[in-house]
């Protein structure tokens, strides 16, 4: 057993003090939001994550983790302190760096013995060398400690598998000993373990984001391809993936990537690139197609109800930005029910997870109970997130209760004959009508 405190308790923060419990350890997580901590105090997940509720009430019970908003109570025994705060984007796209920065002063001005540092954010190339800078400088009196570089890749949805049953575990530290003893919390896992140097594992993380982002991308641009020519991008897709040297991930065409991760990521490293003197050309297309791929939802309304969408009524089905999430950052629900008001189209909404969320990110639309209560008097409904329920849903009563049947599916969660054959006017991403 080793003793762990986490710094910051959203996703990644919370799902690293959780498991890190669940492996047998003794954790701390702190964060300096009061009303979070209450939550948690009282067994309650400040965010939707299916698993991580129950998984925190084991370890509650079990006394192997706590929660505060002392600093000084949640280093007292500590071994390693994981900063996994948030990096949001900056003005000029970069990653803002504020919370890491507060995070790293405040370690420096508690801590009482030899500490390891570990950069859980996701953080610009050269962040590691900053937190130390901030270490050396705002400690009290001179204490010996390391920084290690731990970047995460859990996605929104399926953390909890991903952090006990990781594709690899990257470790970069100037301290080969500090590195080895982090390995030593995850080796429990069975996974791979890399360990480089500092800046290489910062860039690991934001190259892996960008690439996947890039595939997302491409299969969209081969979709209006497809759509054009009369080629089923689904079926393009499936051979595409056959490929040993392609696979079949990510290559799932619609209306683009969003969340906290891949959207901010690039961005930064586009950002990075441009700083340090070099031309992310791809990376900026990448940005561009997944912008273009929103617009396409409106142009396909446009072409079936006429160019006016004044005083139509529009159903989105799913808001969060992909399904077992609440999550509605950077979703492209967003941007598109805003375009629709703009059109000023009436515009309504439901997920089966991210209402309360939607009521305060999108006040102006109409919030349903239910997808059936959603299509209810809608001159069209757009699938934008692909919940498993949504696979099920009775078709023929949802056309009856439409004013238009209209049927955008953002995600090719249907089949088009299928929908066809039930009435609806509908229209797909890259089908080749």
């Amino acid at each position: 057993m080793r003793n762990i405190t986490v710094i910051g308790t959203g996703y990644v923060g919370l799902v690293t003090g959780v498991g890190f419990a669940d492996l047998g350890n003794q954790v701390c997580c702190l964060d300096i939001d009061e009303s979070k901590i209450k939550m948690l105090q009282a067994g309650k997940s400040p965010i939707y994550e299916p698993g991580l509720e129950e998984m925190l009430h084991r370890n509650m019970q079990g006394h192997r983790i706590s929660f505060t908003t002392d600093y000084e109570a949640a280093l007292e025994s500590a071994e390693f302190v994981f900063i996994a705060v948030g990096t949001p984007e900056g003005v000029d796209g970069e990653a803002d760096l504020k919370y890491v920065g507060q995070a790293a002063k405040s370690i420096a001005q508690t801590m009482k013995h030899p500490l390891i540092v570990v950069n859980k954010s996701t953080v610009p190339v050269g962040t590691g060398d900053w937190v130390a800078d901030i270490i050396s400088t705002n400690q009290l009196q001179p204490i010996d400690f390391a920084v290690v570089s731990n970047p995460e890749f859990l996605r929104e949805g399926s953390a909890i598998i991903d952090f006990t049953s990781p594709d690899r575990v990257v470790l970069g530290s100037l301290h080969a000993e500090a590195a080895n003893k982090v390995a030593e919390l995850y080796l429990s896992l069975r996974a791979p373990i890399i360990i480089t140097d500092l800046r290489t594992a910062e860039m690991i993380k934001y190259a892996s984001n960008a690439f996947l982002a890039t595939r997302i991308s491409f299969i969209n641009e081969i979709a209006n391809i497809c759509e054009q020519l009369g080629a089923d991008v689904k079926e393009v897709a499936a051979g595409m993936g056959k490929d040993k040297r392609i696979g079949h991930y990510f290559l799932d065409a619609g209306i683009g990537y969003g969340g906290s991760c891949f959207p901010k990521d690039v961005k930064a490293l586009a950002h990075m690139a441009i700083t340090h003197g070099t031309h992310p050309q791809l990376l900026k297309a990448v940005m561009d197609i997944n912008h273009y791929q929103r617009t396409q939802v409106g142009q396909k309304l446009r072409d079936i109800l006429g160019n006016k969408l004044k005083d139509k009524v529009i159903g989105l089905l799913g808001l969060a930005f992909k399904p077992n999430t609440d999550d509605m950052r950077e979703a492209p629900a967003v941007e598109i029910a805003r375009m629709l008001i703009r059109e000023h189209a009436t515009v309504k909404g439901y997920d089966p997870a991210a209402m309360v969320v939607a009521a305060k990110v999108l006040p102006d639309i109409q919030l349903a109970k239910e997808p059936y209560d959603l299509a209810e008097g809608c001159d069209a409904l757009i699938l934008l997130t692909e919940w498993n329920e949504f696979k099920h849903l009775d078709m023929a009563r949802i056309k009856s209760l439409m004013r238009q049947p209209v049927f955008i599916d953002g995600r090719n969660l249907y089949q088009p004959d299928t929908m066809r054959n039930h009435g609806f006017t509908y229209r797909g991403i890259g089908r080749g009508y």
